[in-house]
């Protein structure tokens, strides 16, 4: 059992003179993700043409990372601000369940837009696998360094400060996932793979592009989502610092959500005329 109550969350920089800067940085990408992820959920929900299963998933995304951003940014904002690090051992716990989920909800939807369908059983597996984590973080004891090296509760830095054995814990991620990160992984690129195959096939080279350019906002999404993960992944292989790990971190944990809005609003027709429509619209209601 862990006899203690908090965490402390030791940010990006130890350098009190960054803190202003990081903190303006991090609210102004903040802002951009709220509202630019809400007025892709505006956009999709307003305009009758978009109401597909593509664009549904969309609205989802966008949900998705509203929710992860709002989950780990203000918090670390308000730690800037009250210059104190310090985060409950139950908030903690919050964070990395909430992390879990929506990330793994991410996954899914990707897997479900290069499908193009609706995979219902999305939602209740990230869930699940987001509380057992939480649940198998509840089993260790925790002594006295609780100091985590990073501006959120990551799940792999919070098992690291255990002072009981985390074997299971350990195998329980990459077990995880496999799972919930692997074959969404896999069936997006069993998907492509296909796409592919029958552009490849078609006689016209404008109807080729047609066929690549629908893909490409997805596609954009996709690479920028798990680009960053694998960016991050090599980065923390071939260096032992922790502080490091965190600034790395920022790129799959905030930037994707603040940079989605933006690929499928520039990228897409659809997305571009409907935007066009609202906008008009708007004067009226005034």
């Amino acid at each position: 059992m862990s006899l203690f109550s908090e965490f402390l969350l030791l940010g990006l920089t130890d350098d009190l003179a960054l803190q202003p800067l990081i903190f303006s940085l991090f609210l102004f990408m903040y802002l951009v993700t709220i509202l630019g992820n809400l007025l892709i959920v505006l956009v999709v929900s307003s305009d009758s043409h978009l109401h597909t299963p593509m664009y549904f998933f969309l609205s989802n995304l966008s949900l998705a990372d509203i929710c992860i951003s709002t989950t780990t940014i203000p918090q670390m904002l308000v730690n800037i601000q009250r210059k104190r690090k310090a985060i409950s051992y139950t908030g903690c716990l919050s964070q990395v369940c909430f992390v879990l989920i929506f990330a793994g909800l991410e996954n899914f939807l990707l897997a479900a837009m290069a499908y193009d369908r609706y995979a219902a059983i999305c939602h209740p597996l990230s869930t699940v696998d987001a509380l057992l984590h939480s649940l198998m973080v509840l089993r260790l004891s925790f002594c006295t360094d609780l100091e985590v090296p990073h501006f959120f509760c990551e799940l792999d830095q919070v098992i690291m400060l255990a002072c009981s054995d985390t074997l299971i814990n350990n195998i329980l991620i990459y077990v995880t996932a496999g799972i919930f990160a692997g074959v969404p992984l896999f069936g997006i690129i069993f998907s492509y793979i296909h796409i592919v195959s029958s552009v490849l096939q078609m006689p016209s080279s404008g109807g080729m592009y047609k066929a690549f350019s629908t893909c490409g906002s997805h596609l954009s999404v996709v690479s920028l989502f798990y680009g960053t993960i694998f960016v991050v992944y090599i980065s923390s292989a071939v260096t032992d610092s922790h502080r490091n790990a965190a600034v790395d971190s920022v790129l799959y944990s905030v930037v994707p959500q603040m940079l989605n809005p933006f690929i499928y609003s520039l990228r897409n027709r659809d997305m571009k005329e409907a935007l066009r429509k609202l906008m008009g619209r708007i004067p009226s209601l005034l």
